[in-house]
């Protein structure tokens, strides 16, 4: 009977040590996503492409797509932060601003800007804490749209300085997240007419759950819960909270949805359902790609779509 409960003991302190140990690691990498020196150095150290439309290209609009520029700064409340202004080529036919992803940069944005210019509209690629043209946050860390939403605003009310006027914001991965949580808590929120999501991180929880799943460990559901348990000690922000859904689906003007199945960073379900959510004017392409990869997989396809959302715009 002793050796019974001995064994029983055993398994159970097995168990429980695989899930806190896993749940451990699982929030550690977390946290290390969302810490801006490491994934900055990494990126920094792969060769950057030559396309200008692809992700990771660097070089300001002149250099990439010979388009004019000029560089002005957005009074955030941590300090100036650089961003490019591309006004359009003749008569403004709106006011566009974008929003990178984690650890990006403004040249991102070059797919969208290439159809705004196109289509006559000015373009400003902003930059935002932790950037390198940026203030760093205190804390040195991402916020997941906690923390970076006021420096959106700032970028908001310099392009739509009225509360008459309107803008249209562009947003990459995390930069959906920043955009989620402007749209629920500034006060400038109803300047934006239009917004434009591409691979959007609208669900922080969705990403944790993807990170264990993809790892192909047993119990993963266990152990996410865990590693949510332990965020709580590593890490001041309410993650909890960086859950963007709501304001997307409330949303009342166009939105145009980009978004591959096979992204490894966001998982797609967030926004299936978020398209399948609104009754709002919403134009999706949904392709196989991996993250910010829809573009590439169909330049065509991606382009009309995008024409058809901005068509949908009152001028």
């Amino acid at each position: 009977m002793r050796i019974v409960v001995f064994l029983v003991t055993l398994v159970v302190l097995a168990f429980v040590g695989y899930v806190a140990i896993s749940g451990y690691f699982l929030a550690h990498a977390t946290v290390s996503l969302l810490k801006s020196g490491p994934m900055a150095t990494a990126l920094s150290a792969l060769e950057p492409p030559t396309d200008p439309l692809a992700p990771g290209y660097r070089g300001d609009p002149t250099a990439a797509l010979s388009l004019p520029f000029d560089i002005v700064a957005l009074d955030t409340e941590l300090g100036p932060a650089e961003a490019w202004l591309v006004p359009a080529a003749g008569a403004e036919a709106g006011r566009a601003i974008y929003v990178h992803g984690i650890a990006g940069a403004r040249e991102d944005g070059y797919r969208a800007l290439t159809i705004l210019h196109e289509a006559g509209w000015s373009v400003l690629l902003i930059s935002y804490r932790n950037d390198p043209d940026a203030p760093p946050a205190l804390e040195g860390s991402f916020g997941f749209g906690l923390t970076e939403w006021p420096d959106l605003e700032a970028a908001v009310t310099k392009m739509a300085p009225g509360d008459g006027d309107r803008v249209l914001v562009v947003a990459d991965s995390m930069g959906a997240a920043i955009l989620g949580q402007f749209l629920a808590h500034s006060p400038a929120a109803p300047r934006v007419q239009a917004v434009a999501l591409d691979s959007p991180a609208i669900s922080f929880g969705a990403m944790i759950d993807q990170m264990a799943t993809q790892g192909g460990k047993p119990l993963p559901g266990l152990v996410i819960w865990t590693a949510k348990q332990i965020l709580r000690f590593k890490t001041s922000l309410p993650l909890a909270q960086a859950e963007v859904a709501t304001p997307f689906v409330a949303f009342p003007g166009p939105m145009f949805l980009a978004h591959g199945s096979a992204d490894r960073i966001t998982p797609i379900g967030p926004a299936q359902a978020l398209a399948a959510a609104r009754t709002a004017p919403t134009v999706t392409l949904w392709t196989g790609a991996d993250d910010l990869g829809s573009y590439a997989a169909d330049p065509k396809a991606y382009r009309a779509a995008f024409r058809d959302f901005l068509s949908r715009l009152a001028p």
